[in-house]
């Protein structure tokens, strides 16, 4: 069995102290421009100081056009180099690795944040989306590599890609969304094409030393299991790529598609090979118990969001107290704030059913 508390190396010689990740959390309270704001830096650094062996900024745009929420955290400017690296000093004196997550919204930005017409891999006549050229496409590349530098400067100690939850790399893995005709669509592997060209230029322009995961979820949006596992192996026999973090909803459920109901979502990807690159998983892990069962299904370290939110220091409890359980939902706006919530973050939880108390 692996403890909650064991310590994880990564390749970089890098050690996370214990098995807890903090989930990138979408919450709205950064400035429109994409400079970090107190209340961003509170919120995050509390999760440091409370345990967390990562603590993993929110969704953080590599292009303005990528604009996915309101308030959203950037890394697609030098403007936003100060506020991370403020960030990051005060995440790390907490023994905390820092990683950022780069994100590009594409069909899902919201035409009233981004002022102009969203991008996707080919026309999206529900969204009103236009298709990349072939030389945009490289350019969305060279923005996510170039984010990557932009974070490594500002202390992080790596970063994640995201190309899960029907953002833009995750429009360009569905055979759905992704209709192109050039080296970007067609077959599973020119699907994912940009994926591996991403962490190809991470891996060069920000070397060995750096962390480098991918997130990947393998239902929704047009998204096949099979073809998601088939990345998965790929990007594993890369191995530039320190972590697999796979997002599925519900870490104990059994998969949508008919023909892979034989096992439960998860074990599709733990009976992988995983070699060298470390596996974690978000979805539906709220207790004690329930670290205790992803890590002894063979799971690296888990990704915690909800919990998270409830407890700043719900790594600390866990490995304190095996039964640990998290507060009932609802709780008081008052309580939230306590746990480090801004505001604008506590309005944002009330879209979430019988979270806040009203």
């Amino acid at each position: 069995m692996k403890l909650t508390n064991d310590k994880i190396t990564f390749a970089s010689g890098l050690q996370m102290k214990n098995r807890f990740m903090l989930a990138p959390l979408t919450n709205t309270q950064s400035h429109e421009d994409g400079v970090l704001s107190d209340d961003e830096f509170h919120w995050l650094t509390k999760r440091a100081e409370g345990g967390f062996g990562i603590t993993m900024s929110c969704a953080s745009h590599v292009q303005e056009v990528g604009k996915g929420f309101p308030g959203q955290l950037g890394i697609f400017d030098d403007k936003h180099i100060e506020g991370l690296t403020k960030l990051t000093t005060e995440i790390k004196k907490h023994n905390s690795i820092a990683i950022a997550q780069l994100h590009h919204a594409g069909m899902r930005s919201p035409v009233d944040l981004i002022d102009t017409q969203p991008v996707c891999p080919s026309e999206d006549e529900n969204t009103g989306a236009r298709a990349l050229s072939t030389k945009e496409v490289v350019q969305l590349v060279d923005d996510f590599v170039a984010a990557s530098v932009r974070a490594k400067k500002s202390g992080y100690q790596g970063i994640e890609i995201h190309g899960a939850h029907g953002y833009i790399l995750s429009q360009f893995l569905s055979s759905e969304i992704n209709r192109r005709e050039d080296e970007y669509g067609g077959s599973n592997e020119k699907r994912s094409k940009i994926i591996f060209d991403i962490v190809d230029g991470v891996r060069k322009k920000c070397g060995e030393d750096f962390i480098l995961g991918v997130r990947l979820s393998p239902e929704g949006f047009g998204l096949k299991l099979g073809e998601i596992k088939e990345i998965c192996e790929s990007l594993i026999a890369t191995s530039k790529v320190d972590f697999l973090d796979i997002s599925l909803w519900d870490s104990f459920k059994e998969p949508n598609e008919e023909e892979h109901k034989n096992k439960r979502l998860l074990k599709h990807f733990t009976d992988l090979n995983f070699e060298s690159t470390y596996l974690t998983v978000a979805g539906n892990i709220k207790t004690a118990k329930d670290v205790s069962k992803i890590l002894e299904s063979g799971v690296d370290f888990v990704t915690v969001g909800r919990s998270g939110i409830l407890h700043h220091d719900f790594p600390k409890k866990v490995i304190n107290n095996p039964e640990f359980k998290p507060i009932q939902t609802p709780v008081s706006k008052q309580y939230l704030a306590e746990q480090g919530l801004s505001n604008t973050f506590i309005k944002y939880m009330q879209r979430w059913q019988d979270f806040v108390e009203e």
